[in-house]
């Protein structure tokens, strides 16, 4: 699969139409990577984040096309995910919430957090675990981070970072009247507006490039 950061593959797809397959045998990454994994894991334990390693999900490859999302995914270490430059394809989900009115969920994350910590983030994201479909990963982040299910959900991207990470991106809209409940990784969120050119200053440009893309599908 390709190695380049960038946009991998664009849907939308319903999320029966991502299918997903586990290979069985683990990821075994190079001697350097498990080096630089232990590294970054102590570092996060020295500022207080209760990192829990273990096993999370890796993409080892996948086809797409307009009918389906073909996923394969591999157990891999959770750590993997730290290297700066190098994170084995780890597999995380991000998935955008919307109200009902178009207005975008943006948190701000709390400074002990393993990822964009400090930052203002949109949704809820997270790692995949062994076994999981990535689908029902966004409905449990949005249910851990937000107390919140979606009365819509669509898959649109999947995307690999420059860190190596790769995102399965998804929009999932809230039913009118509905309200969140931050969870203790977020120490502030906001509703921003639905026109992505009328965001806050403390939207940067990544965000705002995610906003665009995702806008039309909204």
């Amino acid at each position: 699969m390709a190695s380049a950061p960038g946009l991998l593959a664009r849907g939308p797809w319903d999320p029966a139409q991502v299918e997903v397959a586990w290979r069985s045998d683990e990821f075994e990454p190079d001697p350097s990577a498990i080096e630089a994994a232990d590294v970054a894991l102590d570092a996060l334990r020295e500022r207080g984040s209760p990192s829990h390693d273990g096993l999370a999900a890796r993409l080892a490859d996948f086809t797409a096309d307009d009918e389906r999302l073909s996923l394969e995914l591999q157990p891999a270490r959770w750590a993997l995910r730290l290297i700066p430059r190098d994170a084995a394809q780890s597999m995380s989900v991000l998935c955008i919430v919307r109200a009902s009115d178009g207005r975008w969920l943006a948190g701000r994350r709390a400074a002990w957090l393993a990822s964009w910590a400090g930052r203002w983030a949109l949704g809820a994201g997270g790692s995949v675990e062994v076994d999981e479909r990535p689908t029902q990963a966004m409905g449990r982040e949005l249910l851990e981070e937000w107390s919140v299910q979606p009365e819509r959900l669509q898959i649109e991207a999947l995307v690999l970072l420059p860190s190596g990470v790769v995102l399965l991106v998804g929009q999932a809209w809230l039913p009118a009247g509905a309200s969140v409940t931050p969870d203790h990784e977020h120490d502030e969120f906001a509703w921003w507006p639905a026109d992505v050119e009328d965001w806050p200053s403390e939207a940067d440009e990544p965000l705002r490039r995610m906003g665009l893309l995702l806008s039309a599908a909204g």
